[in-house]
């Protein structure tokens, strides 16, 4: 089992409240060294992906002009991590989880560096395009939920959901700075110069995590990998609020992510532009992204999530209905705005929740769980839309998808008792 990490060398000192100004308390799990180096190592590397996601989302929709392969592609990136997740947690639990972590970055390392040579050498099809997100979504089902579970031994828990919205921030800069900067390589040098520094970047999280000095795990190995699987799910059942959280999480994945997922047809067929609508969409998108994490870190106190939480489910909604019939890109990028930070806001503070009534040696295995729904949500929601964009329109799906996401607000505002969803989390054995 892991121990509570108390050693100021690790974590940092605790600073007291009357030290905390608003930007400091905001900030406050910077004070944690190890954090602070995954925090940068985990940026820059996220900006490269965003780089490569902004040139392979334009690249499949000019090779087929077909949202349904912008779907599929979305689909065969993220179903791995749906199948194979579950594992991925046992495994975190049962291992080393900075080599777990290092080994899933070496892997998406190569398969961006292949990307751009295929694209370099001039025989790159769309089937090498999707073949490599599915290789990519493999890995992130291993390393998904070591990452998560080796948050909580950075910082103390009552820092927690601080450095659960910090680490949205650093996710969601690089979609201001990845798109940015990957549009201007798009247009100006070749997909190929996305992809090539996208593969260079996972060096920089590499190094990180070298660096970074992280209790180990000493879960017993003694259990098979089914009992662990059942013992996982025992433990979310028996958890008061797990459950419904994460039905929350899958649901509004399926729908909330359609603002990024189809954003190339949407601004081709509703706004009528390019590459440049697009990657300006993008960021500030991103940059939405980053004001609802920023909230959380600076305003989220004990008590009041699932309010927060509940409240940013149906201004998403709103967002999403809106965006769908924009008249014009103005209107498009306030709505995408809006949107985007009421997305980050609800699935920050979920992540926060899940992870504060967790305890630490089940932390890889309900992670793993978890991310089934964050991030197996979206493959599902992208190919069923996908499909139905194909035959009703992008405008008329994405609306449909904003109404859900508001009536499943209502729904959860209204039977939150039943839901078991109090405003005070249960006491779990911290790891912080």
């Amino acid at each position: 089992m892991e121990t509570e990490t108390t050693s100021t060398s690790s974590t940092g000192p605790k600073p007291s409240s009357s030290e905390r100004g608003f930007l400091a308390e905001t900030f406050r799990a910077f004070r944690y060294r190890n954090f602070a180096l995954l925090w940068g190592g985990a940026c820059a590397s996220s900006i490269g992906t965003w780089m490569q996601k902004v040139a392979q989302s334009w690249l499949v929709y000019q090779l087929s002009n077909d949202a349904f392969l912008l779907g599929l592609d979305a689909f065969l990136g993220e179903i791995p991590i749906f199948l194979f997740t579950l594992l991925g947690g046992v495994v975190a639990d049962r291992n080393d989880r900075t080599k777990v972590l290092i080994g899933s970055q070496m892997v998406q390392m190569t398969s961006a560096a292949t990307l751009a040579l295929l694209y370099w050498t001039g025989v790159l099809q769309i089937w090498h395009i999707l073949c490599l997100s599915a290789v990519n979504g493999m890995a992130q089902a291993f390393g998904g939920p070591a990452y998560q579970a080796i948050i909580p031994a950075l910082v103390r828990k009552e820092d927690l959901s601080n450095a659960i919205a910090l680490n949205s921030i650093q996710f969601n800069l690089a979609r201001v700075i990845g798109p940015l900067i990957g549009g201007y390589a798009l247009v100006h040098l070749g997909a190929v110069w996305c992809f090539g520094l996208n593969a260079t970047s996972f060096l920089i999280v590499i190094a990180a995590l070298l660096l970074v000095r992280i209790p180990g795990v000493t879960s017993s190995t003694a259990v098979s990998i089914g009992e662990s699987l059942r013992q996982g799910f025992g433990f979310i059942r028996s958890r008061a609020g797990l459950l419904p959280l994460i039905v929350l999480s899958f649901t509004a994945t399926v729908f909330g992510m359609s603002f990024i997922v189809f954003l190339p047809a949407f601004a081709k067929e509703v706004l009528g532009g390019g590459e440049k609508e697009f990657t300006s969409l993008m960021a500030i998108s991103g940059a939405g992204s980053i004001l609802g994490a920023l909230l959380v870190a600076a305003v989220a106190k004990k008590g009041r999530e699932i309010r927060m939480m509940l409240s940013g489910l149906v201004i998403l909604g709103i967002g999403l209905a809106l965006f769908a019939y924009s008249p014009n890109y103005l209107w498009a990028a306030g709505c995408i705005f809006l949107g985007s930070a009421a997305l980050m806001a609800v699935f920050t503070l979920v992540a926060s929740l899940v992870q504060l009534r967790t305890s630490n040696e089940m932390r890889g295995r309900v992670m793993g769980i978890y991310n089934i729904a964050f991030r197996g949500g979206m493959p599902i929601g992208s190919l069923l839309m996908g499909e139905a964009i194909g035959h009703a329109g992008v405008s008329p799906v994405l609306c449909a998808g904003g109404v859900a996401l508001i009536g499943l607000g209502v729904a959860y505002i209204l039977m939150r008792r039943m839901f078991r969803l109090d405003d005070q989390e249960p006491e779990t054995e911290a790891a912080a």
